[in-house]
């Protein structure tokens, strides 16, 4: 149940930084949501590979790592965008 509560702001926070970078918030939420939940289930998936299924509690904190990577991972591509900087040189004489 936090985990939801932490995507939410979490997506609150891209959408954020995406408005800032002047594109469109609700596609970078999306590929926040994306990125989470494909990277939990991988996480998941790799982890009940390597350590077995014997360890629920264990597999549920690796599946809830690698979301937090998958969400770093967005986060770091939404970065490197330049920011949206309306300069005042372009309204010059106008």
């Amino acid at each position: 149940m936090l985990e939801i509560f932490a995507l939410i702001y979490l997506t609150r926070k891209m959408g954020l930084l995406a408005a800032s970078k002047g594109l469109k918030p609700r596609t970078w939420k999306i590929y926040t949501i994306l990125a989470w939940l494909g990277a939990e289930f991988l996480g998941f998936i790799l982890g009940a590979v390597v350590f077995g299924t014997g360890n629920l509690i264990g597999l549920m904190l690796f599946g809830l790592i690698s979301a937090v990577g998958g969400y770093l991972y967005v986060h770091a591509l939404l970065q490197k965008l330049p920011d949206n900087f309306d300069d005042d040189i372009n309204n010059i004489g106008r």
